[in-house]
């Protein structure tokens, strides 16, 4: 072979990829490979491996039907070696190729593998910028040095700025940037979200459920009903499906959590974003049509858009602007052990149970249920960081490095003292009330303070400014829960620590791993 070898990742099914780009379908050949390294460095959802390695093969494939020759390494296949560098090796010795070209990563950890190729390899490596984002690598660290991405609302405004994506010639569309106050509705009782589009498993999917059911049965997560888009034709209808029969009322319900309801409003896409089925700008671009053609509101619009062009960009900038070192840091110095019941579900607190068993069911859950119920818990409990963000990392579907850890360690622990957040994310049950419908029914009473039928995060969120009333008082945006704090008595006070102290040692630990514990059960002793 004298042409190259193009070597693309699972999170890259795109056809204009950066390392696709000048391909010569007559001499250059695609690698792709399955390996066990990946679905195991955490144990992910099985949904997640089907729809990873399902959407894997149906994209060789598509290749394979335009004439471009590939390479494709199955996990059951058994000369495979299970890891990115020796697969690429062993390629390298089938087809000599001239060089090899790949894209570069969306994890820092194989962004350090793949620096040791070149040497390693005896091959020219040629590492191609990842162009399927509004903000490359260069451009945010560029940013960060002109002191424009402080926060994300900045770094936002210049995006729709340099993508004329919702602008007017004197600024933004409807006079203002940001419509996140209209955002924020609980569902009306007895009101009805639409019905979500779901696709039936092909026989490909068939085969990796059957796979995966072999291989990983240890992993987190129930297999059926499976019904993500694992082709870019499906994710352009899930798209589709979303902008006409959901976007119109996502903006005023997109914080809303109703029991027995997985999806809402919500759009479902971000999988395909994330492993290259969707791109940002066509994703940003339907939804901006639909406002000009009337179909969907601004405040929805816009809500949905800040998401994608805003924070999905932001996140990921940050990620590659400050690791590795951004993922050591833990600013509240959390230690305590990430509990049991994020694996069984095995909880009478009834919003974590809900929460838990959609995650479990479905690979998924909306961004409040991540951020203000889960999330929250393991702010409150001072949750270790690196054992939650593998527990998120782990549990849902569109769970990559760049866009987990930045969202679990500085959005939902403030662990980076700030960086993303400019204050801890922590609530009271009265938020979870007032935003759901899980405190009905309950074992616990949300309008309890103390007592065997206090709400935990009641004093939880009392006992979290306690213990970290020195690191957060300082903060300007603390300074309400702060001063309510301070009229506390000391004998309230001791009583909230002493709550919080009672229950949290009854919470059973499962330290630093990422299986489903299905043994361990929660004590009994409430």
């Amino acid at each position: 072979m004298t042409g190259r070898l193009r070597f693309i990742l699972g999170d890259q099914l795109t056809r204009d990829l950066s390392a696709l780009s000048d391909l010569d379908p007559a001499r250059d050949i695609v690698l792709m490979v399955e390996v066990a390294d990946e679905a195991t460095y955490v144990r992910h959802h099985k949904q997640k491996l089907v729809l990873v390695l399902s959407a894997m093969r149906h994209f060789a494939e598509s290749l394979r039907a335009d004439g471009i020759a590939v390479d494709y390494v199955t996990l059951e296949d058994p000369a495979n070696t299970h890891n990115f560098t020796t697969e690429l090796a062993r390629a390298i010795t089938r087809h000599a190729p001239a060089s090899v070209i790949t894209t570069e990563p969306g994890e820092w950890r194989v962004w350090q593998m793949m620096q040791g190729w070149q040497a390693s390899l005896g091959q020219p490596v040629d590492i191609c910028a990842d162009d399927r984002f509004f903000c490359s690598r260069a451009d945010f660290a560029s940013l960060s040095r002109a002191r424009k991405v402080s926060r994300m609302e900045f770094f936002y405004r210049e995006m729709r700025r340099r993508s004329g994506i919702l602008m007017r010639a004197d600024g933004p569309e409807g006079g203002q940037w940001n419509f996140d106050p209209e955002n924020r509705k609980s569902l009306p009782r007895g009101h009805r979200p639409p019905a979500r589009q779901r696709f039936t498993p092909d026989a490909t999917t068939r085969a990796v459920l059957d796979m995966v059911a072999s291989r990983f049965p240890e992993h987190f997560g129930d297999l059926e009903p499976f019904g993500w888009a694992v082709t870019r034709e499906d994710a352009l209808q899930a798209l589709d499906h979303f902008i006409t029969d959901a976007l119109p009322q996502f903006g005023d319900y997109q914080d809303a959590m109703k029991t027995g309801e997985d999806f809402l409003y919500h759009s479902l896409i971000s999988p395909y974003l994330n492993l290259g089925l969707l791109t940002a700008r066509e994703v940003c671009t339907r939804a901006e049509a639909a406002y000009h053609a009337g179909d969907a509101p601004l405040n929805a619009v816009e809500g949905f858009i800040r998401q994608v062009l805003g924070w999905r960009e932001f996140v990921r900038g940050v990620y590659w602007t400050e690791m590795p070192d951004y993922a050591q840091t833990n600013h509240l110095n959390a230690q305590r052990d990430l509990p049991a019941f994020y694996w069984t579900g095995d909880t009478p607190m009834r919003c974590m149970a809900q929460c838990i068993d959609t995650t479990r069911r479905t690979a998924y859950a909306h961004h409040i249920q991540r951020l203000m119920v889960t999330g929250n818990f393991a702010l409150l409990a001072g949750i270790a960081p690196a054992q939650i963000e593998d527990w998120y990392l782990a549990v849902y579907i569109d769970a990559f490095d760049w866009v987990e850890l930045p969202n679990t360690h500085g959005m939902v622990l403030h662990a980076d003292g700030g960086r993303l957040g400019s204050k801890p994310y922590a609530a009271s049950g009265a938020y979870i009330d007032r935003m759901s419908d899980y405190c009905s029914g309950c074992a616990f009473d949300p309008k309890q303070k103390l007592g065997p039928r206090a709400c935990p995060f009641n004093y939880l969120y009392w006992n979290f400014l306690i213990e970290n009333q020195a690191v957060l008082s300082p903060n300007p945006r603390m300074a309400l829960p702060y001063r309510t704090l301070s009229k506390m008595t000391p004998e309230h006070r001791q009583s909230i620590t002493d709550a919080a102290k009672v229950f949290l040692a009854r919470q059973k630990g499962w330290a630093g791993d990422t299986s489903a514990p299905q043994q361990l059960r929660l004590d009994e002793d409430w």
